[in-house]
């Protein structure tokens, strides 16, 4: 296996910027030539920041709205582009439309939607009801976070605003399908919420539900550019809709639409085109992805072309444990591999980082439920595969990898309190082999990839899309393993 050292070792030599393509001067000349509004599919690695900053600077005596969607962004685009353009995210925006609407300052409290469950719970009696109620934590949780991204308003409040969703559609979305009992306890914490939002105090989600669906004082700009706009969810669109007043400007990869379990919009883009009358655009030309990579994706994105010669793809039919690379990147569909192999790597040595912030603590949370710490290891396991059936039987989507991340801790420990140091182990490490879900990787990119038994993931298009964002991650080197073939000493 010495190859993907060799591989991982060399680095490309540095090569000045390349000269605009002609797919980025078509774009310049839409901005600057005509009057259209501008939809522009970006494949992987293509340059949309870059090119988006070419344009501004054709017109930069304009005010420009820059909307993102993560903070990290939304400082690199300041950092980058001129003054007259305002970089923010879609939540920063938001916030301000919100403050400036109820005259007040906002107190962002991200657990406010497990504070306001946990009230209710305490106000209910009997103590069966309430004891319901916190069996239902997780669901309620997930339920209200996907009834603001998809514009959900319950029946027989605020009958003057238009719901974005049904009940029996926000029904549908959901990871698992609730009963009565559960919708009703979405309903009564979303009111609340929403009661609490104009007092003052929201989470995240509010900062667009709220002035996406209730409306506000929305700043105006002759000219909004929209960063992914292939991952925008209902109240994305509605919160956009009501800020463009003038040109807009739509840049995104309808193949990197991985997102719908949280409610993404399948066809945004297509909407929007069609909506704001968009002349559409292309940048295939990926500055990312040498030869090989482009080449490997190219079932998903026919017309996908590199700049850079090169790279590397591989099968592996196994590999030695200590063959990965020490900065290497380890990416899969699902959570359980990734963890069982954090687990070896570290029994062998080998130091790594988990992502996985909003996975541990519902992790640990759902293994406290299992029973008291001192549990035997066999209860334990047993007590896994009866909250596996229990959810399957409600149509859950993550019930079997959330149950498999289980019991590979389970495994660890003589006891549930064990298993669940283990959890919290895993989670503390800062190590250099970084392992992360493909959902994780989107937006970022790494030298080496290792793709963890990609045969998880499925022949639906959420999947194939997420597999093309994997290949894509790769900027020289991308190994497909299997973990069963992974021979360790």
């Amino acid at each position: 296996m010495s190859i993907l050292n060799d591989l991982v070792s060399s680095v490309a030599a540095s090569e000045p910027p390349p000269p605009p393509t002609d797919e980025q001067l078509h774009y310049l000349d839409l901005l600057t030539k005509t009057d259209d509004n501008i939809i522009m599919w970006s494949y992987a690695g293509t340059g949309k920041t870059t090119t988006l900053e070419m344009g501004e600077k054709q017109i930069k005596k304009q005010p420009i709205l820059y909307l993102v969607f993560n903070t990290r962004n939304a400082k690199e685009a300041t950092e980058r582009m001129l003054s007259t353009t305002t970089c923010q995210t879609f939540n920063s925006c938001g916030h301000r439309v919100l403050s400036e609407t109820i005259g007040k300052r906002l107190v962002v409290n991200q657990k406010k939607t497990n504070d306001i469950l946990k009230v209710i719970i305490q106000e209910t009696k009997p103590k069966r009801l309430a004891d319901e109620m916190r069996d239902a934590f997780f669901e309620v949780i997930g339920g209200v976070a996907m009834a603001k991204a998809l514009g959900y308003i319950p029946d027989g409040i605020y009958p003057d605003t238009p719901r974005l969703c049904t009940r029996e559609q926000l029904i549908a979305a959901l990871e698992e399908q609730p009963g009565d009992f559960v919708i009703d306890l979405v309903d009564e914490v979303l009111e609340r919420s929403i009661q609490a939002a104009y007092a003052g105090a929201i989470d995240f989600n509010d900062q667009i539900y709220v002035p996406a669906m209730f409306g506000g004082a929305f700043p105006r700009f002759p000219l909004i550019l929209v960063d992914e706009m292939q991952d925008l969810n209902p109240t994305n669109y509605a919160m956009l809709e009501r800020l463009v007043r003038g040109r807009v400007v739509g840049v995104g990869d309808p193949w990197q639409n991985i997102y719908g379990f949280r409610g993404a919009k399948t066809n945004a883009m297509a909407e929007a085109q069609v909506k704001w009358n968009m002349t559409k655009t292309e940048l295939s030309v990926s500055f990312r992805c040498p030869e090989k990579i482009v080449e490997a994706a190219r079932w998903r994105v026919p017309n996908f072309k590199w700049i850079k010669p090169g790279g590397h793809v591989e099968q592996l039919e196994g590999m030695d444990a200590g063959d990965f690379a020490e900065n290497a990147t380890i990416i899969c569909r699902n959570n359980a591999p990734l963890f069982k192999l954090a687990m070896q790597l570290l029994q062998n040595g080998r130091s790594v980082t988990v992502a996985g912030s909003d996975v541990g603590p519902k992790l640990i949370g759902l293994m406290r439920k299992l029973g008291p710490e001192h549990t035997p290891k066999v209860a334990v396991l047993n007590a896994i595969e009866d909250w596996r059936l229990e959810k399957l039987a409600k149509e859950s989507s993550t019930a079997n990898d959330m149950a498999d991340c289980m019991k590979i801790f389970a495994t660890y420990g003589d006891d549930l309190g064990t298993a669940i140091k283990y959890v919290e182990h895993l989670f503390a490490q800062h190590g250099k082999i970084q392992l992360l879900t493909g959902h994780k990787s989107k937006g970022l990119e790494f030298e080496t990839v290792y793709m963890l038994d990609p045969w998880l993931m499925k022949e639906n298009d959420q999947d194939l899309n997420l597999r093309y964002v994997t290949q894509t991650r790769s900027q020289r080197n991308l190994f497909e393993i299997n973990s069963l073939t992974i021979r360790w000493d």
